[in-house]
């Protein structure tokens, strides 16, 4: 979140009791911090090389990740020490695991078989003397399914520590600390195929690190509008990029709430918006929500500057900058008409929609992981720019955004609207985008979107839209052949936009939506439906290895 050297502004974990996730680079990483916050229960990631004497905070608890490592290689990611003088509960998640017997006792090695997938695990429960060692298996039965993904092992217990659970695999498939509330655990809660996972993690959030359950939009929501008004001061002024989707307009709504009409949406028209967007837009946030907005059409200017440009990540760059050019030229003249008015000041804050996956997906300071692209929100910023960027939801999941929006009392429509990518069409145009490309993509996406709606179908749906592939195809049209270009179509359902899964129309919806874009759209000839790879376990989703947008 964005912060002021000279003011005081708490940001969440030093309001909530925080889980500190650690990440070691693992895929699961953002569901573990998800599953407590499912629980109500405050978490932030953070990468595995923190060092914590850079902490402004101390954690309830901290969770140690798994990740892609052998502990014992050269080139292995390690936690700091300090983390073991914190004198707080550990629960160490695979890789997790293993760093902490390597930590107590280099006794890691290569198993000589791995295990990949479901396990039946045994929980081992001891006597009353030793009692908080069960509270992490409190209520979990005796016997568990559980998902396993790993190669390494435990090749003996380091010293003080206690078998709590194994597998026929595993030995030490559970340890705990005799005395400290150190926990290491060889199997994935975090995922669904863990069926009581969530459980486990909220014994060690709640019953062993005794984190408060209080993470709630009803108190994010009062907390945020008192720091937005302590970060801006009485007199200072914000702009923020509006879309009409539902990550801008819940972040413009909190903005009004905070600070009112010092509160400055704007609305560039970049020419690769939905199909009348812009007309949507404007009376959706003026009439319906009240906002003070300005609508800067700059169609013409991103349009050229995307000319001949094919590369996504150029695409990306190109927007971002000049998105904040056009910020920085709107702030100016908003300043100057605002000359002898009680609202007279400079525009110092860039209100951005950020949320917590763009993050992790972009910047790969929060862990090891690979740099998946560069978000608009947090990649490819001009280092010349003037103004000071305020995130109020940057530690938010998507879910979170929209429980957040409707505690803010935005109607359901709102709400719910699908996602749109800050890049718009530009990366939904694949190649070169121009105006007649862009038309192409606005009216199937607008011909699919509608039929979705009519089907009853829109809230099942997470993400959906139409790209064009500039692949000329073979297609026959009454009694003639022609030569026309590819919609391909595509529909995921998922929780946090961190993973997810296609939707599975029907054929006769399919076929619908195929009839009207070829007999509608000029230029298109054949439409597919992208299916991606099947959602069989949690290491193979269609995202990733494939991102829900085509660029």
């Amino acid at each position: 979140m964005a912060t002021d050297g000279g003011i005081p502004v708490d940001e969440p974990h030093k309001i909530f009791d925080t889980i500190l996730v650690l990440d070691f680079g693992s895929q699961y990483s953002h569901l573990i911090t998800r599953r407590l916050r499912e629980l109500n229960v405050y978490s932030e990631m953070l990468p595995c090389t923190q060092k914590i004497s850079q902490l402004s905070w101390k954690p309830k608890g901290i969770i140690l990740s798994g990740g892609p490592y052998s502990v014992y290689a050269e080139d292995a990611p390690h936690v700091d020490e300090a983390v073991f003088d914190l004198n707080v509960p550990l629960l160490g998640i695979c890789y997790g695991l293993q760093e902490i017997a390597w930590h107590f006792g280099k006794n890691v090695l290569a198993g000589e078989k791995r295990e990949y997938g479901r396990a039946t695990l045994q929980v081992e429960r001891h006597s009353e003397k030793l009692s908080h060692i069960d509270r992490l298996f409190h209520g979990l039965g005796d016997d568990m399914e559980v998902w396993m993904s790993h190669g390494d092992k435990l090749s003996y217990l380091p010293e003080s520590f206690l078998t709590i659970a194994t597998t026929s695999n595993a030995p030490y498939a559970g340890i705990a600390h005799e005395t400290k509330h150190y926990f290491g655990i060889q199997f994935h809660p975090e995922v669904t195929h863990t069926p009581r996972g969530t459980q486990l993690l909220q014994n060690f959030a709640v019953t062993v690190c005794q984190a408060k359950q209080n993470w709630t939009m009803e108190q994010f929501v009062d907390k945020e509008i008192t720091r937005i008004r302590a970060l801006v001061g009485e007199k200072g002024q914000v702009i923020g990029a509006v879309s009409g989707g539902v990550d801008s307009t819940v972040a413009a709504k909190l903005m009004h709430e905070a600070i009112g009409e010092r509160f400055h949406a704007v609305l560039v028209d970049n020419g690769v918006l939905r199909l009348n967007e812009a007309e949507t837009a404007r009376d959706m946030l003026t009439k319906g929500l009240g906002i003070n907005l300005t609508v800067v059409d700059a169609s013409e200017r991103f349009l050229g500057l995307l000319k001949g440009v094919v590369e996504p990540e150029t695409k990306r760059k190109i927007i971002g900058n000049n998105f904040i050019e056009v910020f920085q030229e709107t702030a100016r003249s908003i300043a100057d008409a605002a000359a002898g008015s009680s609202r007279e000041g400079d525009v110092e804050w860039l209100l951005q929609g950020t949320l917590y996956p763009d993050v992790i997906e972009s910047i790969s300071f929060r862990g090891p992981s690979a740099t998946i692209k560069t978000h608009h929100n947090v990649g490819g910023l001009p280092a010349a720019m003037h103004l000071k960027l305020i995130e109020p939801l940057r530690e938010l999941f998507k879910d979170e955004v929209r429980l957040l929006g409707a505690n803010l009392g935005l109607p359901d429509e709102m709400v719910w609207r699908h996602p749109f990518p800050g890049p718009g069409l530009a990366i939904r145009v694949l190649g070169e985008v121009t105006p007649s490309q862009v038309k192409i993509a606005q009216q199937a996406d607008h011909i699919f979107i509608e039929e979705i709606k009519a089907a009853g179908l829109y809230r099942q749906i997470s993400q959906a839209f139409a790209a064009l592939i500039p692949q000329k195809v073979v297609g026959v049209m009454g009694d003639k052949r022609v030569y026309e270009q590819v919609i391909a179509l595509r529909a995921v359902r998922t929780t946090d936009f961190m993973t997810a899964d296609r939707y599975p129309f029907d054929w006769a919806f399919l076929d619908k939506v195929i009839a009207r874009i070829v007999n509608e759209v000029n230029g298109v000839c054949r439409v597919f439906y992208d299916l991606g790879p099947k959602l069989t376990s949690p290491s193979a989703t269609s995202k990733p290895p494939g991102t829900i947008e085509m660029e």
